[in-house]
């Protein structure tokens, strides 16, 4: 059997106030992602969710328990995951282009290879002409496919993606969702997806899990999503699986 790309085993995370009283954020968090699998995690704001990526990502470290990607344990950043922020995590000073390129050549690659690169998903998310444009340029529909470029131009085994339409308009998150869905339809990535919107965690994923209330937020519940793929974000919303979901996990 295929080892899963992602696995929490009894994961801790504590953190010490300034009045040196012990915060637990997160408790026995056992979690596995599937390699391939779109996974998206929801829960109310304040929850945790964010700090889930960051131990997986290797930005932190567990106070107890274990955390695996492509079944080793993360004690650094690695390079294999990719992550995309809630915010937009772009150099004002640079151009489209060089914000997309500039991952790759601090990597190693050569200028122009990192240059092809950069063009070529630029031109996937929808972006071909605005390479030359500076962030204060964009929309902010835009600025969000300049991210995507950046975290999906070093072709990471897994990708983490922390609320990263929430600050768009209903319109611009489906066309997102969707461009999204087609990138990782034809790349079969492992996802895992964290917002706070049901909705899009149905629309997207192959499998939800919800989180309690924090603190000491934990797993509660977990529900497959057997939506018949490709999906379109918009049109999915009417089906009748999809209220019968919606009502289940709600």
């Amino acid at each position: 059997m295929t080892e899963p790309a992602i696995q929490l085993k009894e994961v801790y995370k504590q953190f010490i106030s300034p009045k040196n009283e012990v915060f637990t954020a997160l408790r026995d968090i056992n979690l596995t992602v599937e390699v391939g699998e779109f996974c998206a995690v929801v829960g109310p704001s304040g929850a945790g969710k964010s700090t889930i990526l960051s131990l997986i990502s290797g930005l932190g470290a567990p106070s107890r328990g274990e955390v695996t990607v492509m079944n080793e344990q993360v004690k650094q950043v690695r390079r294999d995951v990719g992550y995309m922020f809630q915010t937009d995590a772009v150099f004002p000073w640079k151009s489209v282009l060089e914000n997309v390129a500039i991952g790759s050549i601090f990597r190693g690659a050569k200028r122009k290879e990192a240059y092809d690169q950069a063009h070529d998903w630029l031109s996937r998310v929808g972006l071909k002409g605005f390479e030359h444009y500076y962030p204060h340029q964009l929309s902010g529909g835009m600025r969000k496919r300049v991210a995507l470029a950046q975290t999906l131009v070093l072709d990471p085994d897994i990708i983490l993606m922390d609320e990263p339409f929430s600050a768009l308009d209903i319109q611009t998150r489906q066309l997102m969702e969707n461009e999204l869905l087609e990138i990782w339809q034809a790349k079969r990535k492992a996802v895992l997806f964290i917002t706070h919107d049901l909705d899009e965690a149905i629309a997207l994923s192959d499998r939800v899990i919800v989180l309690s209330a924090g603190p000491a937020t934990h797993p509660i519940a977990e529900f497959d999503i057997d939506l018949a793929r490709p999906r379109d974000v918009a049109e999915i919303r009417s089906d009748p699986r999809f209220v019968e979901l919606h009502a289940q996990i709600w």
